[in-house]
């Protein structure tokens, strides 16, 4: 799954902005965040410097306006947190990713947990469906990405697209290739999923996924990093015309 925040200036500058995405009522924040308190799901909050921390959902106080995250306190990133005028916080229910801005943090050593309170979320956002959505090329298109090993630095490779969405990429690495540090960043590269999709994105390797004996290659797992506008639109259009096709060559 996509852990990193959906970019809400370029999601909101698209037709119908973020009205589809965003909920503002307190009711339903609330039973948002206690979802995710009694599952005790996994939430990342991210730094304006790229910095990562997980945390749960301690506690919820809507009338005092506070939220409690709980954190492990030799998390070395948690100073760039506590530092950070910009935290967003992005978590899963089931298919659904959410998302909310964290401010006014404040770390808190408890006897049972230390605790990162936070403003209550006025505003909460959810991503499904197309964010969600994931295409494969259809067989006529040759999409590639012109990547850097993220290991070796000067071995450039042209790497198959295998499927695409919204927030990321599967890409075949074949078997002769040296394998990718997991977790590596690898800067600009090039997508090119058909004659009129081409942009430049920086991506980061989430999971590598073996394939069958006779595929002769491993699944790269990627997710978009802060991807821009220009390219956040050329995927859209990319995934919309391309689920537009196959529903008519199914039709044929």
């Amino acid at each position: 799954m996509e852990t990193m925040p959906m970019p809400l200036d370029a999601l909101g500058a698209a037709p119908g902005g973020l009205d589809e995405f965003r909920l503002d009522s307190p009711r339903e924040i609330g039973a948002m965040l206690r979802q995710l308190c009694d599952g005790s799901v996994q939430l990342n909050l991210n730094a304006s410097d790229g910095s990562v921390v997980s945390a749960t959902v301690w506690t919820t106080d809507a009338e005092r306006g506070t939220l409690g995250l709980s954190v492990d306190p030799s998390d070395p990133a948690l100073h760039a947190i506590l530092e950070s005028d910009d935290v967003i916080v992005v978590g899963y229910l089931d298919s659904v990713k959410l998302q909310f801005d964290a401010g006014n943090l404040v770390l808190v050593h408890g006897p049972r947990a230390s605790v990162l309170n936070c403003n209550y979320p006025r505003e909460l956002f959810r991503f499904q469906r197309r964010s969600a959505y994931r295409v494969r090329p259809l067989l006529r298109a040759t999409p590639v990405a012109r990547v850097r090993h993220t290991d070796i630095a000067e071995m450039q490779l042209s790497l198959r697209v295998l499927d695409v969405s919204i927030g990321g990429c599967a890409l075949f690495l074949p078997d002769d290739v040296p394998a990718m540090q997991l977790g590596g960043v690898m800067n600009q590269v090039q997508i090119d999923l058909d004659a009129d999709t081409r942009f430049h994105v920086n991506l980061r390797l989430q999971h590598v996924t073996s394939l069958n004996a006779d595929s002769r290659g491993v699944r790269l797992g990627c997710e978009f990093v802060r991807a821009d506008a220009t390219a956040l639109r050329a995927l859209q259009r990319f995934i919309d015309l391309t689920q537009k096709r196959g529903k008519l060559l199914s039709l044929g």
